[in-house]
């Protein structure tokens, strides 16, 4: 009985521990999220600045060679595109695709949809750098919470398990 009692304490402490690393997992996910859009980003704007091919077939490249979140926008947009003009796919695939990205993450991102496919290729470059700009600021935030919220929650995951195993002892 005593075995059995002692195998259930050490499953609570080790789910516990998995649960904190698993929450603290979203905060490098999505700085990793960031970093990959901005990549995408660079990647649109010298397509659109040196191959000027349509924003339909950039977004599907991009698509491809992105993860599988950002990917997703891309996709999503790309899809949405066939039925209404690029800004607004744009604003619903950021808002629509389930990301690690927070709300002004998607705020940010949204803000390239203000002159895509609208503008000639200079606006597009420039709406596109604005959003990096952003975009970089956002990185920097990300950076910073995942440092202070990855430790927390792996050891708050581990203290929580250890306390529900003493008082269950």
């Amino acid at each position: 009985m005593q075995i059995i009692k002692y195998f259930i304490l050490f499953l609570i402490l080790v789910s516990s521990s998995l649960i904190g690393k698993f929450l603290s997992k979203k905060y490098v996910y999505r700085l990793k999220e960031l970093e990959e859009m901005q990549n995408a980003l660079n990647v649109l704007k010298s397509k659109i600045k040196f191959t000027y091919e349509p924003i339909p077939d950039i977004f599907e490249e991009i698509a491809k060679n992105s993860s599988k979140n950002i990917g997703k926008i891309f996709e999503t947009a790309k899809q949405k595109m066939r039925k209404t003009t690029a800004n607004v796919a744009w604003e619903e695939a950021v808002e629509e695709t389930i990301t690690n990205m927070n709300k002004e993450d998607k705020y940010t991102l949204k803000t390239l949809s203000k002159l895509l496919g609208q503008t000639d290729s200079d606006g597009q470059i420039s709406q596109i750098e604005i959003t990096e700009k952003f975009l970089e600021k956002q990185i920097k935030e990300a950076i910073i919470e995942k440092q202070k919220n990855e430790k927390m929650y792996t050891k708050l995951g581990t203290i929580m398990g250890l306390a529900i195993v003493i008082v269950l002892c």
